[in-house]
């Protein structure tokens, strides 16, 4: 059965890791358009806006105590701190996390989240597409989040561009943790990563949406790059899921 969690009926929580970037360096203000906040007074998630109803998250970012009646997503945004005139801050009115989520394996990390209104389009808020296939390894994306490290701006949204690595150098970086709807993205050398965070952000490829951050051990350690949901993977459940609701 789908889980879904119309906003203040809640039953049931998930795992929960700190947002960050490491190594990454401040985005131009405004040039991550899909780029969301889950924010219930200080941010705990990124989300992708996907259309203007919709946004795709880690399934893991679901947690009980956040998402009874306070948290709201956050777009247009780039100091958190700070109100600079285009934000737009909309409640959640469903939340629907993938049937086969393994809140211990962290399979099928994804969920999505029905705006209960409208987002408003503009230079600021635009979303992001769907990926038509799946990227292959050597793709160069970006990825994007709050709560950086080792920069300045620490409530400003933060970028790195990494690509996506061979599914061998991901397998035996995590042995017998890796699935066919997971990828591994990032630098084998260490020192630059999401860090299981930037939690349910966006990594973008070549103008598509082609993985959620999902999960890692440690920050940008040797042989450990972040793990990414494979949205490709992803998309008839999400088309459909958007149509039942």
């Amino acid at each position: 059965l789908f889980l879904q969690i119309y906003l203040c009926h809640v039953y049931t929580a998930a795992l929960g890791f700190d947002d960050k970037i490491v190594g990454g360096y401040e985005c131009r203000p405004h040039s991550v358009p899909w780029q969301v906040s889950l924010n219930n007074g200080w941010h705990y998630c990124g989300g992708t806006l996907i259309n203007d109803r919709w946004v795709v998250s880690a399934a893991h970012c679901f947690k009980v105590e956040y998402f009874v009646c306070n948290t709201f997503l956050r777009l247009g945004e780039h100091h958190l701190r700070y109100k600079d005139g285009p934000e737009q801050f909309i409640a959640p009115a469903v939340i629907i996390r993938h049937p086969e989520y393994d809140r211990y394996t962290i399979n099928n990390d994804i969920m999505l989240i029905k705006l209960a209104e409208p987002a408003k389009f503009d230079e600021y808020v635009q979303p992001i597409a769907l990926p038509k296939s799946c990227a292959p390894a050597g793709t160069q994306c970006l990825v994007s989040g709050w709560g950086a490290t080792q920069i300045g701006c620490l409530k400003c949204l933060n970028c790195l561009d990494l690509p996506i690595l061979p599914q061998d150098d991901c397998e035996r970086s995590y042995p017998n943790r890796i699935t066919s709807s997971m990828f591994c993205a990032g630098f084998l050398e260490g020192g630059k990563d999401s860090c299981q965070g930037d939690s349910g952000g966006p990594l973008v490829c070549n103008g598509e949406l082609q993985g959620v951050v999902s999960w890692g051990w440690g920050c940008a350690e040797q042989n450990r790059p972040g793990v990414y949901a494979k949205v490709c993977q992803f998309t008839d459940w999400i088309h459909s899921t958007m149509a039942s609701h």
